[in-house]
This record gives C-alpha cells, structure tokens and sequence, in this order.
C-alpha cells in the first residue's frame, strides 16, 4: 500500500491507495494523531512532498518502520486534478510516486541538515552585509562621491568620511559611522561561521578528500556534504553533474539538437561554488601554466573564458562523483604526448 501524505503545520492529509491505484481510505490528522496512526499503519510507501519539515518526518517515519519517498513539488503539480486543496495534493502525490518513471529526493539526515543551516546562515550574513556596504554607496553616491563596489572599498568610504575638509554633513557622516560598525559586526560574524565550516571540512573524511581537488575548498567541500544526496543514487559522473544544473539547455525537435546556456536547474549552493572554484583556478593557473596539449588548453584556445571555466566545473563535478564513489584522493591527470 502507498500513502501519500499532505504536509502542514497542524493538520494533516492522507490518501492511501493499493498498487493498482485503488483508493484504500482518506484521513484527516492533527500533527498527534499523524504520530499515533502511522506508528500503528501496518508497514507501507509513505510518499511527500520534499518541502518544509518533510526530512524530519521523513526520519521519523523511516524510525516506524516505513519505507519514505519525497518528490519534488513541481514533479506532483501537474497530477492535482481540477480544484487545488489539501485532499486533492494528497492524492496527486501517491498518483505521481506511482509513475516508474518518476525521480524522488533522498532524505537528509539530522548532521546534514545541521551542516546545511550552518552554511545558508553564512550566506544569509554575506547578504545582509553587501545591502549594508550598497546602503553605505548609495549615501555617498547622493553626495557626489563614487565608490566603486566590494567590501575592499570599506578603507577609502572611511578615508572620505574622516576627511578634515570633507563637505559631508556631521548627521551625514554619523550614519555613515554607524552602518561601518554594523558592517564590522557583520564580518566578525562571517568570520566566526567561516571557522565553524573549516573546522567542520577538516573533521569530515569526505570533505576532507573533496579539498585535494584543486578549486575545491571548505565551502564547496561542506555544501556537497549538506546538499548533496549519496552518490551511489547518481548512474554516473554526468547525472550528478546535470543534477547541479552544469549542462546545457535543450531546445531539440524534430530530430535537430538545439542547445543553449547551463540549465541552473539544480542545487545553486554547490553549483555557484564549483562556478567560482573553477573561475579562481583559471586566473590562478594563467594562460602560460596550463599544460600544453592538454583538454584544458584546447578548450581555452577556442572558447570564451566564461564558458571554459563552466566546462571546468562541469568536470569538477565528475570528478567529485568518481572520487566518492571510489573512495580516492585526487590523482592529477596525465597529460597525453604525441608520439
């Protein structure tokens, strides 16, 4: 039997249905009542969709002795019949589960969501710091003064503002002061959670492994841990990298391949880090450094440095899969030689 369960804050909505898609019952549960029924449900598929609170649920019903299935939301919309309610998303849900064709999310642990909250705090703090820093630009922007952007401006906006034949207003200047010092407290905080991350990277073998690939460090390292679902659920390197959205947009009909920029269809933490790992490592290597003859050189002699540094990230993220599954440290590859 497979249950599909509509997730909410207080009241929860259940469809069950056997293989052959008969209806078995329809119930209506509080958050308690939810606990009791499915601790005394014979075992059976209990299906979710991966939203809010779904991964605890998830573990707490897998404790039960269910076996939990999550679907993405957007993969159980176009099942809903007619009128959206809670009933009819429940039904929609175990329809969906029973299509073979249908992809479901692994659920995260406890640890990995724990590493996951660490990793979007982080994010949040960056965020709140550069409306602070584009805040601070705009005012002096108002005043004439150009300041270009980035937090490595901080020193020339303070130079203006302790400037003794400066033109700016003292209220002017005290709120500058005062988004400098919330600016600072801003990066302490960064910095602290930065720490908490690399000490995280460190402990962990699989991060560990995943920083001997160059332009992978504690960040990339940690969001493959948190958002990452096991690699054993991937049949190879190029699904795990199309999971992250690395591969192009398709636009075929009719036989004709038509294919456009990367998709940006999946996980945005890591495929953003692996972006920008790859871009590092280009600027770090430089034209002059890259092995002659090799696929990075052939693909810098004849593409856009943009999209050479996507096809890197691209084979960063294969190279991520086979490194896990195998179990291995990073082995620089050979470079082939003409005979």
């Amino acid at each position: 039997m497979m249950i599909g369960v509509d997730l909410a804050k207080n009241v929860f909505q259940l469809h069950a249905a056997s293989v052959t898609g008969h209806l078995q019952f329809r119930k209506k549960l509080s958050r308690e009542m939810f606990r009791r029924f499915m601790a005394e449900q014979a075992p059976a598929v209990v299906v979710m969709e991966a939203c809010g609170s779904a991964h605890y649920w998830a573990r707490e019903i897998i404790r039960l002795g269910h076996e939990v299935k999550l679907i993405a939301p957007h993969y159980v919309k176009p099942f809903v019949k007619r009128q959206k309610n809670d009933a009819a998303d429940a039904e929609a849900i175990v329809i969906a589960a029973q299509r073979p064709e249908m992809r479901f999310v692994e659920p995260k642990s406890a640890e990995q969501q724990s590493k996951a909250i660490l990793f979007r705090s982080r994010e949040r703090l960056v965020h709140q710091r550069t409306e602070l820093i584009n805040a601070l630009r705009a005012y002096l922007y108002e005043y004439g003064h150009v300041v270009p952007q980035g937090i490595r401006q901080l020193n020339r906006i303070e130079d203006v503002l302790n400037a003794p034949n400066s033109d700016l207003p003292d209220l002017m200047r005290e709120e500058c002061r005062d988004l400098l010092e919330q600016i600072a407290e801003k990066t302490t905080r960064i910095n602290a959670q930065t720490g908490k991350i690399k000490a995280l990277a460190a402990e962990a073998d699989r991060a560990r492994r995943l920083q001997t690939i160059p332009g992978v460090g504690p960040l990339t390292a940690l969001a493959v841990e948190a958002f990452a679902p096991p690699m054993e659920s991937f049949r190879c390197g190029r699904d795990f990298a199309a999971w992250l959205g690395l591969v192009p947009r398709q636009f075929s009909s009719g036989g004709k391949e038509r294919l456009g920029g990367v998709s940006k269809a999946g996980q945005t933490d890591i495929r953003r880090l692996l972006i920008i790992g790859a871009m590092s490592r280009l600027n770090w290597m430089g034209r002059k450094s890259i092995a002659e003859g090799s696929w990075l050189a052939q693909m810098m002699m004849r593409k856009p440095r943009m999209l050479v540094a996507i096809a890197l990230a691209n084979k960063m993220a294969r190279t991520i899969w086979a490194m896990l599954i195998k179990q291995e440290d990073y082995r620089v590859p050979a470079v082939a030689t003409a005979a």
